[in-house]
């Protein structure tokens, strides 16, 4: 029959503490309320592996850890803009080869969606440092060149239910 659930810790320890004094499997189970067969399945894991704690699966392994998931997430809060494929090239740098689709699976997990922003900035980052005057020259400049641009997607990543203000722009 298959196992359709897990006995506390507590009780596992109880059924080989009442091995260990000598009583048999059927007055264990009669004793505890618990199926003869799973009194058996106990002792027996517990002395093939010497504990009786739950063990690891021998499922697939995690593909990053829990240190680079917290890097990625510190990184996309600190800057909404970066792409998962250049968090990716980072990851490979440090010596962790993802995909870029991964990365995206695990931002989604941690609560982190990639999301369009409602408008482009006109201003990039090195302009918005330049000298006041040139402003209204960037300006037209880039007024007059967001027509040929308007084909470019800029993704932003967000956190769910976050408010459409907080997208990362400044």
């Amino acid at each position: 029959m298959v196992k359709s659930r897990e006995w506390s810790r507590k009780t596992r320890e109880e059924v080989i503490t009442l091995h260990r004094k000598g009583n048999g499997y059927k007055k264990i189970a009669k004793m505890l309320n618990i199926p003869r067969e799973t009194i058996g399945s106990i002792i027996r894991k517990f002395k093939a592996k010497g504990t009786v704690e739950t063990l690891l699966g021998c499922g697939r392994k995690k593909m990053l850890t829990s240190t680079a998931v917290r890097y990625l997430k510190r990184r996309v809060e600190k800057s909404p803009r970066v792409t998962a494929e250049e968090l990716r090239k980072d990851l490979s740098d440090v010596g962790t080869e993802v995909s870029a689709q991964t990365i995206r699976r695990t931002l989604c997990n941690e609560g982190l969606h990639a999301r369009t922003p409602r408008r482009t900035p006109l201003l990039s980052p090195k302009n918005k440092k330049s000298p006041q005057n040139t402003i209204p020259k960037l300006l037209w400049f880039v007024h007059m060149t967001f027509g040929i641009l308007q084909s470019t997607l800029l993704i932003l990543w967000r956190q769910e239910g976050g408010a459409p203000g907080s997208s990362g722009m400044e």
